[in-house]
């Protein structure tokens, strides 16, 4: 994760919310404990399909950014999922500027799977579509680490909203401030007659 606080109230926030086709670690899942691999495609199939995805803290309702307005971008590459968003939430800001973030996580509706039985290991499971709906900056009061899986109740009809976390570096960048001191050193030389 890279941090870059500017000049103009804002940071510019990028790194990789997850990786493709490498094995989580084991992982509670509505089919059970797992590992899990997110195959390739699946983020960028998700980005094109959705209208919009939110930047959050934590998974928290509050948005700080969106594919929408294009405050956040969103792409998938050979590594795996990559976000860069530009914020300009005072608190936020803050938070980065104290080192409080610890990694990226992200929020879907898994829509297809399937699950490798293997003989020596827990199961694998291939996750091969889903509704991307928001990503998220984890800070110290959450496990960067994958977490489970949150049940939200909508009418009569259980919603399975499962969220995974990705652990990062992160590095902060602050602008410094230069300070032009060359009228100063001009009047120095007036003063002492050069």
């Amino acid at each position: 994760m890279k941090i870059e606080i500017r000049a103009d109230n804002t940071m510019k926030i990028s790194g990789y919310v997850n990786t493709v086709c490498r094995d989580s670690r084991p992982i509670i899942t509505p089919r059970g404990k797992v590992v899990e691999q997110v195959e390739e495609g699946v983020f960028r199939r998700a980005i094109e399909r959705a209208q919009d995805i939110a930047l959050r803290l934590n998974h928290y309702k509050k948005d700080y950014a969106h594919t929408k307005d294009g405050t956040l971008e969103l792409k998938e590459d050979s590594i795996g999922l990559r976000a860069e968003a530009i914020i300009s939430d005072k608190d936020m800001i803050e938070k980065a500027k104290n080192k409080e973030f610890v990694g990226w996580s992200w929020g879907a509706y898994i829509t297809k799977d399937e699950i490798e039985e293997r003989a020596d290991d827990i199961p694998r499971r291939h996750v091969q579509e889903m509704e991307l709906f928001e990503v998220s900056l984890i800070d110290k009061r959450k496990n960067p680490c994958y977490t489970g899986t949150l049940v939200e109740q909508r009418a009569e009809e259980e919603i399975i909203i499962e969220e995974r976390s990705f652990e990062a570096d992160v590095t902060v960048e602050t602008p410094q401030k230069t300070v032009d001191y060359s009228e100063y050193e001009e009047k120095i030389k007036e003063l002492k007659g050069e």
